[in-house]
């Protein structure tokens, strides 16, 4: 019975090591939801979404000036990646990154519906808000 219960704990060790947490970045290195020294706020954006592109500004002068207390990431409504991904973001003037992947799953979130929306990443992984709707450096400094 101790070797059952031995080998069946050694086989959920090693299948939880397998699963990842770690989720790809458009110009490289990985962004890890489950353990994070910051807050984290993932920005859901379209090239063709009038109040994306007013917030962006916003979010970039989030990012550059809480760098210290917040990692800022976008995602693509789209679902665009590579260079039309990257041609997109600048033609924007994105300039925090982008994932490459949706990571709602892991939060049990539907798709999403209205543009555009904002989570609100807890340093453990937890998602703590979703915003929907434009986004002002004042409203996201209040959730800091």
């Amino acid at each position: 019975m101790m070797k059952k219960l031995l080998l069946a704990s050694m086989l959920l060790v090693g299948c939880a090591a397998e699963v990842s947490n770690d989720y790809q970045l458009l110009d490289g290195g990985t962004v890890n939801f489950a353990s994070s020294d910051k807050l984290i706020l993932i920005n859901y954006w379209a090239i063709w979404c009038a109040p994306c592109r007013k917030e962006i500004p916003e979010f970039n002068e989030l990012a550059a000036e809480h760098a210290d207390e917040v990692i800022v990431l976008a995602v693509n409504f789209d679902g665009s990646q590579g260079d039309q991904l990257r041609k997109e973001m600048d033609k924007l003037g994105i300039e925090f990154p982008s994932l490459l992947e949706d990571p709602r799953a892991r939060w049990d979130l539907e798709p999403v519906a209205l543009l555009p929306e904002t989570l609100l990443i807890s340093r453990d992984g937890k998602l703590l808000k979703r915003l929907i709707g434009p986004q002002t450096k004042t409203t996201l400094e209040a959730l800091l």
